[in-house]
């Protein structure tokens, strides 16, 4: 993580305590595994959505995709073929599991969880072409609160060197709203 990211987002925990906020640091599951468990999932879950699009039933063929839908379909077959699922697909779903049971005993302790939605800015444009997993890479903090099925909301919350800081909010499952009130108090009180 960028050390500047990092001061930012320290820094903006501050308003929260001014709110009234009892800031406290816990420790979650490594962010890193959930890159594997999203890129599969992912790609497996587009595989099998997309299939109907066979220019028989609906309007279009798979001609009309682009070189990433056509990347991510082929991944996502091959994860769910004979052979590989098991080796895949569902360890993927397991350690997704892990994700899941972690984020639920944590909220029993805590209300929100607040941090960095990116450990960096955003790089310069055309920097990251060619790179396929950029997304992935760049989503590492946001994708265990994605594959956990929980709400999550991104606010700014500064800049580095110009450019934005985002500052993720993540609730419990169907606490949208508690969420919202969190990001809304934030930047009422920025």
């Amino acid at each position: 993580m960028d050390s500047k990211v990092k001061q930012t987002v320290m820094d903006t925990l501050k308003v929260f305590e001014k709110l009234g906020a009892e800031i406290i640091k816990v420790k979650t599951i490594d962010p890193k595994y959930a890159i594997g468990v999203y890129t599969v999932v992912q790609r497996s879950e587009v595989a099998s959505n997309l299939s109907r699009y066979d220019g028989i039933r609906y309007g279009g063929g798979r001609e009309l995709f682009g070189m990433e839908a056509k990347r991510r379909i082929m991944l996502g077959n091959f994860t769910l073929s004979a052979g590989y699922s098991d080796k895949y697909y569902k360890k993927a779903q397991k350690v997704r599991t892990l994700y899941i049971k972690d984020f639920d005993k944590l909220f029993k302790e805590i209300d929100v969880l607040i941090g960095p939605t990116m450990p960096n800015v955003a790089p310069k444009i055309g920097v990251t072409k060619g790179e396929a997993m950029f997304g992935e890479l760049a989503d590492i903090l946001a994708e265990p609160s994605s594959i956990s099925g929980l709400p999550a909301i991104s606010v700014p919350c500064g800049l580095v060197d110009g450019l934005p800081v985002g500052l993720q909010i993540i609730g419990n499952k169907f606490e949208e709203g508690k969420i919202l009130n969190v990001a809304f108090s934030y930047e009422q009180n920025k």
